[in-house]
């Protein structure tokens, strides 16, 4: 998955939906207890909210279109996704002593509509304050989802996170945003 060159990450053709209030409701909970979970560190729980093939990216510049035409800070698969939250629990991480601490502000939710594909595009602006080693550091910018309908709930297929700062030099980005 990491190599295939067919995943679509594009949001260029979305056509519009019509959502009740309570569908719509629906979606932003979903969001807001995905934040959760990352914050909580209920690793098990939040790598259940994505399908099979669902990728995690962090573009590293404005004008990447993909991950394939410009390095990432993160493209990451189920593989991972699972082997960074093994590495954060893991007692001899020495990043992780203190382990990080995260508080998540999501807000401006907006469902965009469909892609090509049937997938749910939704638009969310956030802030994390990371909390290590006595340290603070805000991080800000936006998400992209794509949602697949999954029973009466939803599953990720792709989170992006834009970070207002993504050229920046980084010291280590141990969480995911």
């Amino acid at each position: 998955m990491l190599f295939d060159i067919d995943f679509d990450v594009s949001v260029d053709n979305v056509t519009p939906v019509d959502l009740s209030l309570e569908q719509q409701e629906q979606i932003k909970q979903f969001i807001y207890a995905e934040a959760r979970l990352l914050d909580e560190r209920q690793w098990d729980q939040w790598l259940a909210l994505w399908t099979e093939d669902g990728m995690y990216w962090v573009p590293h510049s404005f004008d990447q279109q993909g991950p394939y035409d410009h390095i990432s800070l993160f493209w990451e698969n189920k593989m991972l996704r699972e082997l960074r939250m093994k590495r954060l629990e893991n007692a001899r991480n020495w990043s992780q002593q203190p382990p990080t601490r995260s508080s998540r502000l999501i807000s401006n939710v907006t469902i965009t509509g469909t892609d090509d594909q049937g997938y749910l595009v939704v638009h969310a602006t956030f802030q994390v304050l990371e909390w290590r080693k006595a340290e603070q550091r805000l991080l800000g910018g936006s998400y992209i989802y794509k949602l697949k309908a999954h029973q009466d709930s939803w599953q990720l297929y792709l989170k992006q996170v834009n970070l207002v700062n993504r050229e920046d030099v980084h010291s280590s980005l141990e969480i995911h945003l």
